[in-house]
C-alpha cells in the first residue's frame, strides 16, 4: 500500500506512521497546501484543510491513500480552544474526517489569534522555544509534555485508518 502524506512537518509523519505501524506500507510526503487560512479559525474551515491536503497528496502522490492533517481554532462560550481535524482519501470515495483533543488557549494566546497571528509562531515566542510547531505543538505546552502534537495526530489517524476499514469491510 502507498501512503501519501499531505505535509512535510515532521510531527505529522510520525502521526501517520505511527498510526500504520501494523501495516506494510511506503510512506511518501508531500508538501501538499491546504488551500485554507495559515490559522485556520473554525472547524469548518481546519476540515477543509485538511481534505484538501488529503485529496491533493492522493492526486499528486499517485497512491492508495492520502492523508491531510490540519490543526486550526474554534471560538467558544469558554475561549479560543485548539482543534485538530484529519481527512483520508482513497480514490472513488468520499474523504473520511476525524477530529482530536481540544483544549483553551490561554487569553494572551488567543488574544494574539484573533489580532490576526498564527498559533506556530505566537508559540514560538510563548514558550522561547523553536519549531514548536514540528515537535511538542502548543498541545504539549500546554499539557506539560503529557500529549504531544505527534501522539494527538497519531490518535485522529487511527480514527481514520478504523473509518476506513469499517467501509472498505462492509463491502
Amino acid at each position: 500500500m502507498k501512503i501519501i502524506i499531505g505535509t512535510k512537518n515532521p510531527a505529522k509523519i510520525s502521526a501517520v506512521k505511527k498510526a500504520f505501524v501494523e501495516t506494510e506500507a511506503e510512506f511518501l510526503s508531500l508538501d501538499i497546501p491546504s488551500e485554507v487560512s495559515d490559522q485556520p479559525f473554525s472547524d469548518d474551515e481546519t476540515i477543509q484543510g485538511a481534505i484538501n491536503r488529503a485529496q491533493g497528496a492522493l492526486e499528486q502522490g499517485n497512491g492508495d491513500l492520502g492523508i491531510g492533517l490540519e490543526g486550526g481554532v474554534q471560538e467558544s462560550k469558554h475561549g479560543l480552544l485548539i482543534v485538530n481535524w484529519g481527512a483520508l482519501a482513497a480514490k472513488g470515495r468520499e474523504p473520511i474526517i476525524a477530529g482530536g483533543a481540544r483544549i483553551l488557549l490561554p487569553e494572551e494566546v488567543a488574544a494574539r489569534l484573533r489580532a490576526g497571528e498564527e498559533l506556530g509562531p505566537v508559540m514560538e515566542d510563548f514558550s522561547n522555544k523553536e519549531n514548536v510547531r514540528k515537535k511538542e505543538g502548543a498541545i504539549g505546552i500546554f499539557t506539560n509534555g503529557f500529549i504531544k502534537r505527534d501522539e494527538m495526530f497519531t490518535h485522529i489517524v487511527k480514527l481514520l485508518v478504523g473509518q476506513y476499514t469499517y467501509q472498505i469491510n462492509r463491502e
